[in-house]
């Protein structure tokens, strides 16, 4: 049976001769069709079809001869011929539409948006172009709306201010639909759909309608109800999951004198919003499992006594999962829209604000890698090509294939890139966010030329940003210059110190003593360049506590072993030259398991040995130049010297685990240090050059730590205070498992 069609192409000023270039499916062989005339659309081609072979076909240009290129074949199936007899197509993709879609308006959408005035404290949809995505409200009222999408025919926007009316509604009124126009955004190609709504309001909740009207191999795609990809929060029906408009300005901060802490200054405390609260004795409950609680703690000044600096947030933005032990938030499904079990927006922006009165830097942990794959709006919002449709696991143009922990998201493209830019820069504008920690950013996982453009733009916004990586190779490109790279989540040293307390292998890793002195030297020797380029752990959400993984050793499966290893890997942390950060809990030496984030808090926290001991180790950090050393290379610039090591002497630590140097960060004698470590289960004596003849003080060992005035009561006359005559100290015993920070305090008299 023969069926005669029309396909309508878009503007005939695309091509001097337009012309439709016909694939024969059977035998391969080519046909050019003229058009038969033009419309408002553009040129028409009237076709005759048999009802056996599907019509695969592009435009072409008669008087040029030049073809599109391939990946814009289109394809109309047999299914198709009776059902349909006019087809439209756009010349900047491969969709064939079954009703005519909307025609750009000409104009380009920033120049569109710019005639508009926004709030100040507002973030406008910047990445790729200034296009106004999401709900944006105006400064005189009414609110802007945008989404990307590059092949729908036609979108509406329908919320509370319409009575949620659009095409296809339950009684629908066409004179209260909001239909969106089209504009030219991205690759400048008409992909940006905008509308003023001037009885829009915040808080009123809203979604797009799209509707495809598009061939979909013998189907087509269904047209739908979407929640908006730069949703700023959801309303409170987990069911509907409507966007709701936000008011990034209404929220009054008192921030103005804060500054993010230099990278050498970082102590980070990394929290997960639900399990730090969960059950606390200090927390209403009321609060507990949200933003509330955290502020609760912040502002009983716990981390202020606590001594930490930088205030490390598990994921925060929406994911489909209840919270619970388990629920990490790395399944994230939507990446701009905060979790509502965590409170609203403004609830985000009082915890970073008070976090920043108490001295406080914020940092977001951000998952680029990996999307929700249960209730996961991106997933085929936007397809590559129609086929897609048919593929399950191809999930459009955000996604490129599978990580271990779901759909893997396209980070190498442009499109998705721009998303994930616009989030970052929405938070630090919005929300006054320090910085980020990015999830699995392994080249197999995240395309690292995404990390290089997030980190250029970021930068730019905002100098003096905090980018931490977790990337397990530790990649030296995400060094950039060193001073501006990445600080890296090192893998080195997790593992390295894990052996050690261990005292034997840690997957993989031995604790030979060769492997021990690079660690402590911000592992240099295998991929940073500068001290900015790591942070070090021994603990965090994603391996078990110290005391839980040195029980798997029958010898230290004892509570007296396990707190001993958990101090000296909490000390071994706090003086290796890096950054150092800690996980929640691990200042009362909590014994867990990996991936849970449920832990006690102490009744009474003044009665917690471990507790007290940690904070006034963890207030050394944050208090002395010496232990926080930064540079390229310390020991060329004369501020760090080895003085005990495997690699060294006998008398020197030669051979055994165990590891010692001078810090000498400035000028000043009294800021000069020497810190002692082994990691052996057996006394080791040496020789140490302290390199200062004087009263030496001991600021720190596993057993107590005592500061001097004014944080302290330490001082010469201390029993364990050293009077050195001379610079050696000769026979010194170190302990096994133990660990020494001792500073210059004064001159012999």
């Amino acid at each position: 049976m023969a069926y005669r069609v029309q396909v309508h192409s878009d503007g005939a000023e695309a091509y001097g001769s337009p012309g439709l270039l016909h694939t024969n499916a059977g035998d391969g062989t080519t046909q050019t069709i003229e058009p038969h005339h033009t419309d408002d659309y553009g040129p028409v081609f009237e076709i005759e079809l048999t009802g056996d072979q599907p019509f695969t076909f592009k435009f072409c240009d008669l008087a040029s001869e030049a073809v599109e290129d391939d990946r814009l074949f289109r394809t109309i199936q047999p299914d198709h011929f009776a059902q349909y007899q006019e087809y439209w197509c756009r010349r900047w993709n491969p969709f064939v539409h079954s009703s005519e879609p909307t025609l750009p308006n000409g104009q380009a959408a920033g120049e569109v948006v710019a005639q508009y005035s926004f709030p100040e404290q507002a973030y406008i949809s910047e990445a790729g172009g200034k296009f106004a995505l999401g709900a944006n409200p105006l400064k005189d009222g009414g609110v802007l709306f945008g989404l990307f999408h590059p092949h729908a025919a036609r979108v509406y926007v329908t919320g509370d201010f319409n009575d949620w009316q659009r095409p296809g509604s339950d009684n629908p009124d066409p004179d209260k639909f909001l239909r969106m126009q089209l504009y030219t955004g991205y690759f400048d190609a008409p992909n940006i759909w905008l509308l003023q709504v001037d009885h829009a309001q915040i808080g009123q909740e809203y979604k797009f309608f799209v509707i495809y009207d598009a061939l979909a191999g013998d189907t087509v795609l269904d047209n739908r109800l979407m929640v908006d990809p730069y949703s700023r929060c959801l309303g409170p029906d987990y069911e509907s999951n409507n966007s709701v408009v936000v008011d990034a300005s209404a929220y009054e901060w008192h921030d103005s004198e804060f500054q993010t802490h230099a990278i050498h200054d970082l102590i980070l405390y990394e929290l997960h919003v639900h399990g730090f609260t969960h059950g606390h004795p200090d927390i209403s409950e009321a609060h507990q499992g949200k933003f509330a609680g955290v502020i609760d703690r912040i502002e009983a000044r716990y981390f202020d006594d606590l001594g930490v600096t930088c205030l490390y947030l598990m994921p925060v933005a929406e994911v489909p999962t209840p919270q619970g032990e388990t629920a990490l938030g790395y399944n994230t499904s939507l990446f701009m829209a905060i979790e509502r079990d965590y409170g609203s927006p403004d609830d985000l922006r009082h915890l970073v604000d008070a976090a920043h009165q108490h001295g406080l830097s914020v940092i977001l942990d951000e998952v680029f890698n990996h999307s929700a794959n249960s209730w996961n709006p991106l997933w085929k919002f936007i397809l590559d090509h129609p086929d897609d449709i048919q593929n399950d696991a191809e999930g459009g143009l955000y996604f490129s294939g599978q990580s271990p922990w779901g759909n893997r998201m396209a980070t190498e493209r442009t499109e998705t890139q721009n998303m994930f830019i616009d989030t970052c820069k929405m938070l630090v504008t919005e929300y006054h966010v320090d910085g980020f920690r990015f999830d699995a950013t392994h080249t197999y996982y995240m395309d690292h030329g995404f990390l290089q453009r997030l980190a250029d733009e970021l930068q730019a916004l905002k100098p003096d940003v905090i980018l931490i990586a977790e990337n397990l190779p530790n990649q030296q490109d995400l060094n950039r210059q060193g001073y501006n790279g990445f600080g890296q989540w090192c893998d080195y040293f997790h593992d390295a110190i894990k052996a050690f307390l261990r005292e034997g292998k840690f997957e993989g890793t031995d604790d030979v003593p060769e492997n021990l002195g690079d660690i402590f030297y911000f592992s240099k020797g295998k991929f940073a360049a500068h001290t900015n380029n790591v942070v070090n752990y021994c603990e965090s959400h994603d391996e078990h506590s110290v005391a839980h993984e040195v029980g798997f050793v029958p010898e230290l499966n004892n509570p007296q072993a396990k707190e001993r290893k958990a101090r000296l890997g909490l000390l071994a942390v706090m003086v290796a030259l890096g950054q150092p950060m800690i996980y929640m809990g691990q200042e009362l030496a909590v014994e867990r398991e990996r991936n849970r984030v449920y832990f006690s808090f102490p009744d009474v926290l003044p009665d917690h040995g471990f507790y007290q001991w940690a904070s006034r180790l963890i207030n050394l950090r944050k208090r002395y130049p010496a232990l926080k050393l930064h540079g390229f290379n310390p020991i060329e610039d004369g501020l760090f010297k080895w003085i005990l090591g495997p690699w060294m002497d006998e008398n020197e630590g030669g051979g055994r685990r165990v590891l010692g140097w001078v810090s000498t960060p400035n000028d000043e004698a009294t800021d000069r240090m020497v810190i002692l470590l082994n990691f052996e289960n057996y006394p080791v004596k040496v020789d140490i050059p302290f390199g200062l003849e004087g009263h030496w003080v001991r600021l720190a060992s596993i057993a107590y730590v005592d500061d001097i005035a004014p944080e302290g009561d330490n001082s010469i006359d201390n029993q364990y205070a050293i009077r050195l005559e001379g610079d050696t100290f000769n026979g010194f015993t170190l302990p096994d498992s133990s660990a020494f920070i001792y500073k210059w305090q004064q001159p012999l008299s």
